[in-house]
């Protein structure tokens, strides 16, 4: 085994673009605001998985890097398609076990992922998967990359994640679950992850843009 650990840790991500990011946060934030939260929200993001072993770090990103990226990612485009397409050829490109997260969930850090990336995170293990409050899923890992364990599965609506995991459960593949997180859609969620790591620098944009600090 490296010392740098088994996995592969992707993220998938947009570029922070007004009026293409985040835009269920408007109102009350402006477009540009909205984006200003996507791109902490993604920094924070990127930071804990740097903080963590890897064997590689990629960025699937919708747009243009920028000097927003930090040293030590691999970036790659996303694929054509819906987001179970996109999702099943950032796995596709993997060549052994592989953790993908989002970049709506800054509150994210090193200790949470960890289990996942543990020396014996893989053994008799063949997917971690970390629900999200709203039905869909924020994390997955897979021993077996397999694109075919995506592709077809409903993305987006409030049946997503229970979808997910049965196609996991149906190949056959032990599953261990991650914490149940908040991911950020509207401005309450924002408060709420907000408050949830307040030292992040998705609660100091929120607070700065708020104007009233984090509640």
């Amino acid at each position: 085994m490296s010392a740098y650990g088994p996995t592969e840790l992707l993220v998938i991500a947009k570029e922070p673009v007004a009026g293409r990011v985040k835009t269920r946060l408007c109102p009350p934030f402006s477009p540009a605001e909205a984006a200003e939260l996507a791109a902490a929200a993604l920094a924070d993001t990127l930071d804990a998985v740097l903080a963590l072993p890897a064997r590689r770090r990629v960025l699937v990103l919708d747009g243009r890097p920028g000097p927003w990226v930090p040293p030590g990612f691999e970036v790659v485009p996303q694929s054509a398609g819906g987001l179970d397409e996109r999702l099943a050829a950032a796995f596709g490109g993997c060549t052994g076990p592989a953790l993908l997260v989002g970049m709506d969930t800054p509150q994210i850090g090193p200790a949470l992922l960890a289990p996942a990336l543990d020396p014996a995170a893989w053994e008799g293990v063949g997917a971690w998967f970390g629900p999200a409050e709203d039905g869909g899923f924020w994390a997955l890992g897979l021993a077996d990359p397999d694109p075919a364990l995506l592709r077809g599965v409903p993305m987006s609506v409030p049946e997503t994640g229970a979808e997910q995991r049965r196609r996991l459960v149906e190949a056959g593949l032990a599953v261990r679950d991650l914490p149940v997180l908040v991911d950020v859609d509207t401005a309450a969620d924002a408060h709420r992850v907000a408050s949830a790591a307040p030292g992040g620098r998705f609660a100091a944009a929120l607070g700065r843009l708020s104007g009233a600090g984090v509640r």
